[in-house]
């Protein structure tokens, strides 16, 4: 009996990753319906992250009423791990673009001030290892907001209580820290994510990741302003250039600085967890995949860590996604088979409709597997 290991990130706007395996396990079972097909939710720290660690650490669900980017108050969910000691929060469950319409878009108002309240919530339940996914924010305020959620006080030259929001930093003349809670010292952070960039400057938070967010060019040049002003007033310079700084508008800064925080890859996180490479020993193959893949998925995205440890035991790997650039690269660093889904001509906005997304995904394996066994 052939083993498969389906382990396909999220197509950003379409499909969730477990979504996306439901749909690719569908169209194997088509051609081989006593195939054992194992279905992994996986993700790099950005979305799906949640669910995909909560799987991993077989825990619960807590949703609680936080704070939107725009401090409007909204339910966000976090997870536990089953021993209780672990809290696994998707910062963009509070914080992300995704809460807001484009034209509420505007990293000079929104805020990570929610993320802080899960991370407060998840104090009160006595969790002390907290697991932070840094994809898919709305914000650009070096983590001013979480930090102020967990207790932290910005004031002007004035003395003034400062609010919050990306536009605010330039205006700290002051902080306090003596209010960040206690139970704080006795936590241990470990931030997933695949962003390299440093807190400010060209390849900074707001210069790279800003216009993502709303942000116009003299918007940017504010925002790095801002940013370059935190790092300096909160004594921290060397934190704020060292790789994943700049990660979710700046919050991985802050999570480096004042909570000694450790950054990974949010994909060899996961698979460690898992641990994978178990997983692999008895599969003949293994199908990942995300929206769009070209050059920059061998940059430590999710299907370049699980090409890499499947290579360790010499299971091939298939990679699938809506979009393919720059094939024979991905080819030369060892995908098997590297397949766009959508057929040629297909428009955009009709390939984004999940339904549609999920039969291209099931009919490119069935196609894909009727090749491989006649030529095996």
């Amino acid at each position: 009996m052939m083993r498969y290991i389906i382990a396909i990130d999220s197509f950003k706007g379409c499909l969730t990753s477990t979504d996306a395996a439901l749909a690719v396990a569908e169209g194997i079972r088509k051609v081989q319906p006593s195939a054992e097909i194992l279905q992994i939710p996986v993700s790099d720290g950005g979305e799906g992250m949640l669910t995909a660690f909560l799987s991993a650490f077989h825990g619960k669900r807590v949703t609680i009423l936080v704070h939107d980017p725009l401090m409007r108050p909204i339910s966000a969910s976090y997870g536990i791990s089953m021993d209780g000691e672990t809290a696994i929060i998707e910062m963009a469950e509070a914080s992300g673009l995704q809460l807001l319409s484009q034209e509420e878009q505007n990293p000079l108002l929104t805020t990570t001030f929610g993320t802080g309240e899960l991370i407060l919530d998840a104090l009160k339940r006595h969790c002390r290892h907290f697991i932070i996914g840094l994809g898919g924010s709305a914000t650009t305020d070096g983590g001013v907001g979480m930090l102020q959620a967990l207790g932290m006080k910005c004031y002007d030259e004035h003395g003034v209580l400062l609010g919050v929001g990306g536009g605010m930093l330039s205006h700290i003349a002051s902080i306090d820290t003596s209010a960040l809670h206690p139970l704080l010292r006795e936590c241990r952070f470990t931030l997933a994510s695949d962003v390299t960039n440093p807190l400010c400057g060209i390849h900074g938070a707001a210069y790279v990741f800003g216009p993502q967010k709303g942000a116009t060019p003299t918007m940017v040049q504010q925002l790095d302003a801002g940013l370059q002003h935190w790092a300096s007033i909160s004594g921290h310079e060397r934190e704020a250039l060292l790789p994943g700084a700049g990660a979710a508008g700046g919050l991985g800064f802050s999570f480096l600085a004042f909570l000694q925080a450790k950054m990974t890859s949010g994909i060899e996180l996961l698979l460690e967890y898992l641990a994978f490479y178990r997983l692999l020993d008895q599969a003949d193959l293994v199908i990942t995949g995300e929206g769009s893949a070209d050059c920059q998925t061998l940059m430590g995205k999710l299907p370049s860590g699980i090409l890499r440890h499947a290579q360790k035991t010499n299971v091939p790997v298939w990679l699938l996604a809506g979009k393919i650039e720059h094939r024979d690269e991905l080819l030369r660093a060892g995908f098997s088979r590297v397949e766009c889904i959508n057929p040629s001509g297909m428009p955009l906005i009709e390939a984004m409709k999940p339904e549609i997304a999920k039969k291209n995904l099931s009919e490119t394996i069935k196609r894909l597997f009727a090749t491989f066994f006649n030529e095996k």
